[in-house]
């Protein structure tokens, strides 16, 4: 794009100069073809008393606003016989907020090399007959544009810019725009293209500047990148491709900018990116990467934004991440990273994220340590539920509401509720903890800034028409994900209102209308509205729209996450406007609070003192002998003793929840039998799908187990583990409450009954092996408590919507301890799947886990089950057929 400016800069003055020498004119044709396209475009103030080509200026105008270009430039080095003539070769119209549609008679300009239209409110679609020209540019930028991309551009083999970003576009792409052959920039993003990326795109060698974020493409992410060896700059974020990003990619050694974000499909490992020593910008934010960070990241001494947000990334950061001590931004949140946090980082590290890991906790974690983000950062924060960095924070009591007025100062609405302050500036990576009972945390900088300063705080700017406008006139933004904590919330059910209106575009027809913003939406960690787009839900620009959702909160943290998932614009009305906006937030709960403490100032009667005294004490009476009853007041059992001791803080149930959810345990809704007792699917009251596991509190092998399992799982937190919610405890009931998984046990998807079984193609199953393996890598290795399961089979390993494995029943799982070998007095586990050094002689290690996985890899593999019968006396082992089989 700079070079052909350049080259048409050169043209220019070469035809002002040749215009003042020779008093060249444009010639007639070409002006009345001006007069026609001007119409078309509903561009009115062209003065045609004056020749175009003329002048000191001609008819360019000086930019009165950034972004504003109004020109038409000539090139009068042509001949005419004696005469000497101007032709147009370049015609820009930017940001004007021009009506009409595109022309089909620019076609008629034979020596135009540049249309540039960027930023206006121009419809219709992209003319055909523009494929003939010998254009070098073509900048569409920022309107109104439909359809599809006419094959007939292909045939423009002088075009080295072709921008139609943020537009409404469609359908798929025409392979014949892989015939440029001396492309250098191809932007596309921002549209509503589908269809794969064409394999003709192979063929473009001479691309430095690709980007296709913000479609709806489908298919691979194409191989062929690896051609694109001048590549500068790629932006792939949401595009609606899969992944994994292919190994090809280290070839481009050139790329300074790599933008790759919310690549659908399974999990990969990181793309080799060694030898991309010129990256100043690499964003590979929601991949679905695994493993470890790569050393070599440490010496990319020119990265200033680094982020690997949003992935399941493990192991410690490497000690060569201290040669990024200058990077301005480094974003890891939201992976599985363990170890300590390295003092470089909390010293000298600025606008770092580094919330919801693993890491290792230290006495007196801040949530924020100069400009790094700690939230919930440590592995305590993650398996037990509780923050760590929060724990010196005392409840002084329950709150049972909360209202903020988001990005605004406080203001009393409806005469009694007071929504607080939450003017704070904020900033990259930034946590905020309020003087009451609420906090936000804020990850991600907004890239290609146009604005003077990052403004985390928006503005309105015009009047508001709507019932309490005082709530919308400002609001909180986020670049990329944005977190509201209701801390010390009374446990139940809660409405939660959330107040939105988008008052960053405009409501005209301008192009400062045109943006789009887009995120998603969750409520206690579940994604409850996804492509959220507030002005097309509330009708428009500057109008309010209320999203009211149910929320339970089950260990007095209420949590709501704004996510941008890499849709919508991101350059209207300038660069830098997109992510997460929220103007307030109301929540109450559907229940009648707990009165307060504290009495009446009027006076009262003895008469009243006594009747009431003696009320409360046949009152009084009659509760205890209740709770007498219902075991409450009894002496707690061992088991209750056991589970205070484990200091667990996962989420608590009452009987009476479980029962509304499992029906009063019916029948119709038992899923499994466990070693145990039987497993039941619930709903709970806002929604959520549960199994509950029975365990009968006779059974003191039971409780054993129970507590055990308890007490592993609640420490624990991956992919491939299955969560736990919490527990119940009461009377002789002892339940724990797991994540739902559609797919029920592997060992029914393999060889259940037939109407049960699933048809898992070789993909599938690989992908099931790999899954296993990841979530007994974490177990062994990964974990802060390193742990041997002892009972790896296949009805042991779950199977959710999208047939992820995820191992269950940690009722037998043991501790590894530092010399990782147990003499095992009982020795647990199943026969046939358990490593004959444990089996024999009680010999432990983490070696017998594998030894199991290695039957259930059989097993998926083969689609046989480990045993079986042969007659009524003779059990067939499936190790023993394998052994058989390759020997034969």
């Amino acid at each position: 794009m700079v070079v052909s400016r350049l080259v048409l800069a050169s043209i220019s003055l070469a035809c002002c100069l040749s215009g003042f020498v020779f008093g060249a004119t444009l010639i007639d044709n070409e002006v009345q073809y001006l007069k026609d396209i001007g119409k078309t475009l509903g561009k009115n103030d062209w003065n045609f008393g004056v020749d175009p080509c003329g002048g000191e200026e001609g008819w360019s105008t000086a930019n009165p606003v950034k972004g504003f270009e109004n020109s038409v430039t000539c090139n009068c080095s042509f001949s005419n016989g004696n005469d000497t003539v101007c032709h147009v070769v370049s015609i820009v119209l930017k940001a004007q907020n021009l009506q009409g549609s595109l022309p089909k008679d620019l076609a008629k300009f034979t020596f135009l090399q540049e249309i540039d239209l960027s930023r206006n409110f121009l419809n219709g679609t992209i003319p055909p007959e523009w494929g003939s020209m010998q254009l070098v540019n073509i900048s569409l930028l920022g309107n109104r544009l439909a359809g599809r991309i006419p094959k007939e551009l292909g045939n423009i083999s002088t075009l080295t810019s072709l921008t139609t970003e943020f537009n409404q576009l469609s359908g798929p792409l025409p392979p014949e725009l892989g015939n440029l052959p001396v492309i250098e920039r191809m932007l596309l993003s921002s549209n509503n293209f589908t269809g794969e990326v064409p394999e003709t795109f192979a063929k473009l060698t001479t691309l430095k500047d690709f980007r296709i974020s913000d479609n709806q493409f489908t298919g691979q992410f194409p191989s062929y990148i690896q051609n694109w060896t001048k590549l500068e700059k790629l932006a792939i974020q949401a595009s609606g491709l899969m992944g994994p990003i292919p190994s090809g990619i280290s070839d481009l050694e050139k790329l300074t900018d790599l933008r790759i974000s919310d690549l659908n499909g399974t999990d990969a490992t990181f793309p080799p990116l060694s030898s991309m020593k010129k990256l100043k910008i690499l964003i590979l934010r929601s991949c679905n990467l695994i493993g470890k960070l790569p050393d070599y990241l440490g010496d990319m001494t020119k990265l200033k934004t680094l982020d690997l947000s949003f992935n399941k990334l493990s192991g410690e950061i490497p000690s060569s991440f201290s040669g990024l001590m200058d990077v301005d931004y480094l974003y890891l949140t939201r992976n599985l990273l363990t170890g300590s946090v390295p003092s470089w980082i909390l010293e000298k590290g600025d606008n770092v994220d580094l919330s919801y890991n693993n890491f290792d906790a230290s006495q007196g974690t801040s949530c924020q340590q100069r400009s790094v983000n700690l939230f919930a950062s440590t592995s305590s924060s993650n398996t037990s539920g509780a923050v760590s960095c929060l724990r010196s924070f005392v409840c002084p009591k329950s709150w049972y509401s909360l209202h903020i007025n988001c990005g605004g100062r406080e203001v009393v609405i409806g005469g009694n509720t007071t929504y607080e302050d939450d003017a704070d500036g904020a900033g990259a990576s930034r946590f905020y903890q309020s003087r009451s009972n609420w906090a936000f945390s804020s990850t991600g900088h907004f890239l290609d800034d146009d604005r003077p300063s990052d403004a985390y705080i928006g503005t309105n700017s015009s009047k508001l028409s709507m019932n309490d406008s005082r709530l919308y006139m400002n609001a909180r933004l986020s670049p990329i994900s944005l977190t509201y904590y209701g801390l010390c919330m009374g446990n139940g059910n809660y409405t939660v209102n959330l107040h939105f209106a988008e008052i960053t575009f405009t409501n005209d027809k301008t192009y400062s209308s045109l943006g789009r913003r887009i995120f998603d939406i969750y409520l206690q960690g579940k994604l409850v509205q996804k492509d959220f787009n507030i002005a097309e839900e509330a009708g428009g620009v500057g109008k309010a729209v209320v999203k009211k959702f149910p929320a339970m909160v089950t260990n007095s943290t209420l949590e709501i996450r704004l996510h941008w998932a890499g849709k919508g614009t991101t350059a209207i009305p300038v660069r830098g406007v997109y992510g997460p906006l929220i103007s307030a937030i109301s929540v109450n709960p559907d229940f009648i609070p707990p009165a307060e403490d504290g009495g009446s100032s009027g006076g009262i009667s003895v008469g009243a003192l006594v009747g009431i005294s003696a009320g409360s004490v046949f009152v009084i009476f009659l509760v205890g002998a209740l709770l007498w009853w219902k075991g409450c007041l009894r002496p707690k059992s061992q088991l209750e003793r056991d589970l205070q001791g484990l200091d667990l803080q996962t989420g608590s149930f009452s009987l009476r929840q479980i029962k509304s959810a499992t029906n009063n345990f019916d029948v119709a809704n038992k899923i499994g039998e466990g070693g145990f007792g039987p497993v039941y699917k619930g709903i709970l009251a806002d929604g959520t799908v549960v199994a509950v596991k029975q365990l009968s509190a006779k059974s003191k092998q039971g409780n054993r187990e129970f507590v055990n399992e308890i007490g592993m799982i609640s420490a624990l937190q991956h992919p491939h583990l299955v969560k736990l919610f919490g527990c119940c405890i009461e009377g002789n009931q002892l339940l724990l409450i797991y994540e739902y998984m559609e797919n029920n046990s592997l060992a029914r998807a393999l060889f259940g009954p037939q109407e049960c079984q699933l048809k898992l193609d070789w993909p599938t199953r690989r992908k099931i092996c790999i899954g296993i393996a990841r979530g007994l890598a974490y177990l062994h290795e990964e974990s802060r408590l390193k742990i041997v399961h002892r009972d790896i089979k296949a009805t042991n390993v779950l199977l959710d919507k999208k047939l992820n494995p995820k191992i269950s029943d940690f009722g037998l799982a043991k501790l590894d301890e530092e010399d990782n070998t147990h003499i095992s007095t009982r020795v647990a586990g199943t026969y046939g799947y358990m490593a004959p050094e444990y089996a024999m002689r009680g010999y432990l290690t983490d070696k017998a886990d594998v030894y199991s996985f290695g039957i259930v890899i059989l097993e998926i593999v083969s689609g046989r089950a480990n045993t079986s019968y042969r007659s009524k006396d003779e059990c067939f082992y499936l190790l023993d057929w394998v052994t058989f089989s390759t020997t034969d």
